[in-house]
């Protein structure tokens, strides 16, 4: 087999650059005779495009409130639109360029030839072509929102002509299609780099037994909570709902939007889409949670080559792979532009994205982002269940779960969205053989038949990115009702330390709610240390570690099992539980079973003694005392807006005593950055967090992490973090009274 790419670099010349018209990554694409994005260079907005723009920008005001989160009232959706779109770009316009130059697969003209495979992976779906003839069959309804979305920025970009975009100077209303559903990049971003890398940037390796494996410990788990709760365990006898997404920090900024035909949403958005994603109007709130359904799935491709050409088995044929040229331009290390073209294979289950066994392997996934888009925006203006509902009947929210309540005093989860149907004989959580034609896709499960609850006796709904079967105490779903490919990841410790919370609570208000999902327990220590403790009483008396660890056992046995920011033993127990998982994760992964069950399950005796020797070692070393405080380790930081956050332990910081979500904390706090500094500075977990009344008035509460600027000159920039770090919320100003008794700035955009 021949190598699947072909390497052109291609240095540019300055003409056109130098005239202005179009920008340095778009030259290169057209260069290489790609003319993918041809109108997101710099062209000069005409006379009718300002005067457009200018029409919108009256017809919209944007209120500031004293936290400087954005209320956009406008006289249509689509001037919303414009205005909630242009409000983010003046946040932080930075994130909104970057999540769409990820989304359009053109990072590595920025970033250099390191992105080139982050690039592809986005191209083999992300075709402007494709998107730019879904845009025109859309409905006019949408048309319009997508074109008040670009309009919008395009505006902002032309009243801050001291901004200067990375690449993007010109946005288009397709582009809003690049990413519809909510986490950037999706499910696209469950291919392996690294496995595609080594397929197109090498010859196929002929058998590739290793791959697929699981991925290593990730230090604090991407995910979230949602609970809701019905009006009969709640004081004011109106449903409750918690909105707590587990995110990299400033994922998401907190948004309110309103308009005069119907819409009122209010809640947490992804930097430059125009919908939002977690959040609530005044009838109803909706909540994400990942880690629904199995919805990818791979198939093993048995792949022959043929008069030059790629063929796979299908039943008892061949068929043509599909051979597509993929232009990938980046920047040199001397900021010149070059070109790589990779030949893309795709059979008719996706493209392929990497080698096993002597087979080629292509992923089936999700690829609606019409209806996605859809979707994502119409469950925004639902009014009730029923609206609610259908909107979830697109089907094509794939990579989440739904905790939902309403102010007819209804709640309701779904456990995932779109769900292929399967043939059950097959293990779906392995690659599937793509010649056999039983293992296709029998379309989609309808909603009734999938994993849901609505209103279950035990008036409590709660999920946290683990299965369904412990959501609503004894009303849950039971596992034996449904296939294995309706579910995808298993119970967690935040799973049974929400359970425990939730089961015998009554009287719930915002206040006691939020008191719940910030609940100081770390159930993930309850197994781990009566181990730790029958290995060191099992000590002979005269082994050194009797001495020498006598100290730190005592303190472990006398604590409650509460995080705080004065407690030492949090400190030594989180500091353990990181040395075992760094000493034996590679194992863990080697069997696939998460990290943090493995050494529950796995390790002996001398292994969790030695790791308490280490992590008491460490801490003297680094703190000058293994007897530190947890609130003089765990801080939370932010000295910067620029989106790859540095930590320094020299700088102003905030003590926080929520822990990584790994140990069973409900809030979650921790680092996936690689650590520098000797403090732990937090860096996903909690971001915006909301908690929903829903009574004849909608009360809710909020904390977003920092603030909500992205801007370090801007007083929004930190001014939420010492609430943030202490757990504390601010009121949430729906309605336009009281935000205008808080009032620090009105302006149409553009003022």
């Amino acid at each position: 087999m021949h190598a699947p790419y072909r390497f052109t670099p291609i240095l540019l010349g300055a003409g056109l650059l130098a005239a202005g018209f179009i920008a340095p990554a778009e030259a290169a694409a057209r260069e290489t005779g790609k003319q993918e994005l041809k109108q997101t260079g710099k062209q000069g907005a005409g006379a009718a495009d300002v005067a457009r723009w200018q029409q919108a920008a009256q017809r919209v005001s944007i209120l500031r409130d004293k936290w400087g989160i954005p209320h956009v009232f406008g006289k249509t959706d689509a001037d919303a639109v414009f205005g909630m779109i242009y409000a983010q770009a003046e946040d932080d316009f930075n994130r909104v360029e970057l999540n769409y130059i990820n989304a359009l697969g053109r990072l590595a003209e920025i970033e250099g030839e390191k992105e080139i495979w982050r690039d592809l992976r986005m191209k083999m779906y992300i075709q402007p072509e494709s998107m730019k003839a879904k845009y025109a069959a859309s409905p006019a309804w949408l048309q319009q929102l997508m074109n008040a979305f670009a309009d919008g920025l395009n505006w902002y970009l032309h009243t801050h002509p001291e901004v200067k975009p990375k690449l993007i100077t010109r946005f288009e209303p397709w582009m809003a299609l690049a990413f519809s559903e909510g986490s950037i990049g999706g499910d696209i971003e469950s291919i392996d780099l690294k496995e595609l890398e080594r397929f197109y940037g090498k010859r196929p390796a002929p058998a590739l037994a290793a791959l697929g494996a699981a991925k290593g410990f990730d230090p604090e788990p991407r995910g979230s909570n949602g609970f809701a709760i019905a009006p009969r365990l709640t004081k004011g006898g109106h449903a409750l709902l918690m909105i707590n997404p587990h995110t990299s920090f400033y994922f998401r900024p907190e948004v309110h939007m309103v308009s005069e035909e119907g819409l009122n949403a209010y809640g947490a958005v992804t930097w430059g889409q125009f919908f939002i994603y977690q959040g609530f109007n005044d009838r109803l709130g909706w909540m994400h949670t990942s880690g629904g359904g199995d919805v990818i799935d791979e198939y093993l491709e048995t792949v022959r080559e043929r008069d030059g050409k790629f063929v796979y088995q299908y039943g008892d044929g061949e068929r043509p792979v599909r051979a597509v040229p993929i232009v990938l331009p980046y920047k040199t290390a001397s900021g010149a532009m070059a070109s790589r073209t990779v030949t893309a294979y795709f059979t008719h289950h996706g493209p392929v994205v990497r080698a096993q066994d002597g087979k080629w392997v292509a992923v089936k996934m999700m690829d609606e982002p019409l209806k996605a888009l859809t979707q994502s925006y119409t469950r925004t203006k639902a009014r009730n269940y029923d609206a609610f509902y259908k909107a979830m009947e697109l089907r094509t929210n794939s990579s989440n779960n739904t905790v939902y309540a309403d102010a007819d005093g209804n709640i309701a989860y779904f456990h995932g969205n779109f769900i292929p149907r399967r043939d059950p004989r097959f293990d779906w959580s392995k690659p599937v053989d793509g010649s056999n034609p039983a293992t296709e896709w029998q379309g989609l499960h309808e909603i009734k038949d999938t994993i849901t609850l609505f209103n279950p006796a035990s008036g409590y709904i709660s999920n946290t990115n683990n299965w369904p079967f412990s959501s609503a105490g004894a009303s849950s779903p039971k596992r034996q009702d449904y296939p294995d490919y309706m579910w995808s990841l298993p119970e967690n410790a935040r799973g049974r330390h929400a359970e425990r919370v939730l089961k015998d609570a009554k009287d719930f208000t915002v206040d006691s709610l939020i008191a719940a999902a910030y609940d100081s327990h770390l159930t993930a220590f309850e197994p781990l240390l009566p181990q730790l403790f029958k290995d060191y009483d099992a000590l002979p008396a005269d082994d050194p570690r009797k001495a020498g660890l006598g100290e730190q056992v005592a303190v472990l046995r006398n604590w409650d099992l509460r995080y705080a920011a004065a407690s030492v033993p949090t400190s030594l127990a989180i500091y353990w539980g990181q040395d075992m998982v760094a000493q034996h994760g590679a194992r863990a992964r080697a069997q696939g079973t998460p990290a943090v069950d493995y050494i529950t399950s796995s390790l002996n005796g001398e292994e969790r003694l030695a790791s308490l020797a280490r992590a008491s070692s460490k801490l003297q070393a680094d703190f000058g005392d293994w007897r530190t405080p947890w609130g003089e380790i765990n801080r939370f930081q932010r000295i910067s807006g620029a989106v790859d956050q540095q930590y320094d332990d020299s700088k102003p910081s905030w003590p926080v005593a929520f822990a990584s979500a790994n140990w069973g904390s409900l809030a979650s706090f921790g680092m996936v950055a690689k650590q520098k500094t000797k403090r732990i500075y937090g860096d996903r977990g909690n971001s915006f967090v909301a908690a929903v009344e829903f009574g004849p008035r909608v009360r809710a509460k909020s904390i977003l992490a920092g603030g909500q600027s992205g801007d370090p000159r801007s007083p929004h920039f930190s001014d939420q973090a010492e609430m943030y770090s202490r757990g504390e919320f601010k009121d949430v100003l729906f309605y336009k009274e009281d935000i205008e008794k808080a009032l620090e700035r009105r302006y149409n955009p553009g003022q």
